[in-house]
């Protein structure tokens, strides 16, 4: 659920035309971008321009790899080891929606199957599809977004050709943004041999996101009800900067965009907040101090630093242009036709951002609600 009028969204691609079809055709793999020319962020180490008098870098930022970005024009402000290939775990679900968003009609409805379901990897984050039972795409989505669910991922998976085809989707999907560190094997960021993607990447996954609708309304969404064997039952965002559970804190502004974790890849996360005339944009990779909340905390500090340094530094490199709008935006108006959440204006826009304070009296009006766990590991 989104608190209606509270945010806008920056101009981006728009959604693909989808096809009516239970099971679309792999759409013809778009042609990748022109590798970029060399910048700092190719150099190992910190990267950071500081004009006089701008504030210093925390100190207390432990992770492998990490960037920050103003959202809206694509500079990177500063990072460390931009390039440096690291497993993503369900940040790389940012890339899957990217993906499938557009290739699937939100108000389709879909009857699972167990056959959907069987590769879902031990140990994984869980929303609870059953199988039997029949569940709106958006509801599939909010179980993404939301608790992170592998089961969820791998029932859309299935929806637009299967595991191998959407691999294959969202390799040429994060190449077509210029995504080029990532390799794909698995759509859900579950661990697997070989499949990494960068700090750079996933910001680029992160602005894009942002600049399409469904997705932005998807990942700043705190909380939501999911169906249920005994009705619809709640479900909250494991991003806990959003929601601010476990002691975490939200934070002013937030406007999502996704978290992971597994035990290979550590903790990892995107996150994109708004104040005043800027989005800051920041990704965090592996953490190697403190607790499993200090992906929070370093993310929390180096948005705060970009917020203070923004004008105060030269950047250091761009994420890119973002894919020119093209087509129709069908999807986008099926979701229109739905309640005054889908209505709800997305993250960005030419015009300005409308603060958060919308957005936070929801997550306080739903924190009554008794949630229940649905998932055998954190996202």
């Amino acid at each position: 659920m989104l608190a209606a009028g509270a945010l806008l969204l920056l101009p981006g691609p728009a959604a693909a035309a989808h096809t009516g079809a239970a099971h679309p055709m792999e759409p013809e793999p778009p042609k990748p971008r022109p590798a970029p020319p060399q910048s700092l962020l190719d150099r190992p180490g910190t990267q950071v321009r500081r004009l006089p008098g701008a504030p210093a870098l925390p100190q207390n930022v432990s992770s492998m790899s990490w960037l920050v970005a103003d959202a809206r024009t694509g500079e990177v402000l500063a990072a460390h080891d931009a390039h440096r290939k690291l497993p993503p775990a369900s940040t790389l679900k940012s890339l899957f929606a990217l993906t499938a968003l557009p290739r699937l009609d939100p108000a389709t409805r879909h009857k699972v199957t167990e056959r959907e379901l069987a590769g879902v990897g031990e140990g994984s984050s869980l929303v609870g599809v059953e199988p039997g039972r029949t569940y709106r795409v958006a509801d599939l989505w909010r179980g993404v977004f939301l608790r992170s669910g592998n089961d969820a991922v791998h029932v859309l998976s299935s929806m637009i050709g299967g595991q191998r085809s959407t691999v294959r989707q969202m390799q040429a999907k994060a190449l077509e943004l210029g995504a080029r560190d990532t390799r794909v094997v698995t759509p859900d960021g579950y661990d697997e041999r070989g499949q990494v993607s960068s700090a750079f990447d996933l910001a680029v996954f992160g602005r894009a996101g942002l600049a399409d609708e469904q997705f932005a309304r998807y990942c700043s969404t705190g909380f939501a009800r999911f169906p249920g064997r005994r009705g619809p039952f709640a479900i909250q965002n494991t991003n806990r900067l959003l929601t601010g559970a476990d002691g975490v804190g939200h934070y002013a502004g937030l406007i999502g965009v996704k978290n992971g974790y597994t035990t290979h890849a550590g903790n990892t996360l995107i996150a994109a907040a708004h104040r005043g005339s800027r989005t800051i944009l920041v990704t965090v990779m592996h953490p190697e101090a403190g607790e499993g909340h200090a992906v929070y905390s370093e993310a929390r500090s180096l948005l705060n630093w970009g917020f203070s340094a923004a004008g105060e530094v030269r950047p250091v490199g761009s994420l890119g242009t973002l894919p020119q709008r093209t087509g129709e935006r069908r999807v986008v108006r099926a979701a229109a036709r739905g309640s005054a959440a889908a209505r709800a204006r997305p993250l960005f826009s030419t015009g300005t951002l409308a603060a958060g304070g919308a957005a936070a009296l929801l997550m306080a009006g739903w924190g009554y609600l008794a949630l229940r766990p649905r998932s055998r590991s954190s996202a």
